[in-house]
């Protein structure tokens, strides 16, 4: 296949204890442009309707919208719709890399101006409010990064590492759960591995960024597929000076391809939530969140 249509439903609820008198959201809901993919369509549903939308990108280009609520409403609903192609990505020999300490190098400022592209992929190699450089972090990943190896062949090593030393399990962390947890209990969910294999790389000295989209997943053999029953997901992308950024998967093993929808990038979760703001009153509430993900 040299290409995948979806149709994408994205809807979070919010049911508050009191009355919001005031609030402002931010909502990465729509999918960047990449070479990879374009958008067919997109709607964006809120009720109540805001008193004010706009439309930006934020420092890292994704597309950001704003919205700004001053009348009092006790529930908030924000619906996402698209339609979006996926596009083949070219075939990569992972072998094919620099050695791994070259593009460390590279990355490093030593007085000389920086290319543009690696210029760029210096702000995806410090710490994050949620990725923090330890030793810990570095010392797992220190057997895939033997000396001399290639670059992304050391990526896809800590991939599989990831993959097969840790269990998926939704309900052993939460967003603000400590990587050094995850590591210990080796257990999370894409997030998680997501932000501990961002810990990693970064501590080894290279840049990596956290991506954010959605995942076609498959039902059980003989069951319908559901609406709802999809969830956002998470996986890495990393910079090699030859190659560009090259995306990585480590809750599942694989490199994204047709079945990835790319949403947004940032340094961690932080940077491109779905929807995250600030609001006057409210009282206790928590979000219910749907996703849906149907190939046409």
């Amino acid at each position: 296949m040299s290409s995948a249509r979806y149709q994408i439903l994205h809807e979070t609820h919010y049911r508050y204890a009191a009355p919001v008198s005031l609030a402002q959201q931010l909502a990465h809901l729509w999918p960047r442009t990449c070479p990879w993919q374009r958008t067919l369509s997109q709607h964006l549903l809120v009720s109540p309707p805001p008193c004010q939308r706009q439309d930006a990108l934020d420092v890292f280009g994704n597309p950001l919208t704003r919205l700004v609520f001053e009348r009092p409403h006790q529930e908030l609903k924000v619906s996402a719709r698209l339609q979006i192609e996926v596009l083949a990505r070219p075939s990569l020999d992972v072998q094919a890399s620099p050695a791994w300490e070259a593009a460390r190098i590279a990355l490093t400022y030593s007085g000389k101006a920086l290319l543009p592209g690696v210029l760029e992929a210096t702000r995806f190699r410090f710490e994050s409010p949620y990725v923090h450089l330890k030793q810990v972090f570095s010392d797992y990943a220190a057997d895939c990064f033997s000396p001399g190896r290639p670059l992304l062949a050391a990526v896809d090593g800590l991939m599989q590492k990831i993959f097969s030393e840790f269990s998926f399990d939704a309900a052993a962390t939460q967003v603000s759960t400590p990587l050094l947890q995850v590591l210990e209990e080796r257990r999370g969910v894409c997030q998680d591995f997501a932000h501990l294999m961002l810990a990693c790389l970064r501590s080894m000295g290279l840049s990596a960024r956290y991506v954010s989209g959605y995942l076609l997943t498959q039902p059980p053999p003989g069951q319908p597929r559901l609406v709802g029953a999809d969830a956002s997901h998470a996986w890495v992308s990393v910079y090699c000076p030859r190659q560009g950024w090259v995306d990585f998967d480590p809750t599942n093993n694989i490199r994204p391809a047709l079945e990835h929808i790319t949403l947004a990038w940032g340094r961690d979760f932080a940077d491109v939530s779905p929807l995250r703001g600030v609001i006057l009153g409210g009282g206790s509430h928590d979000p219910e969140v749907q996703v849906t993900v149907l190939p046409l």
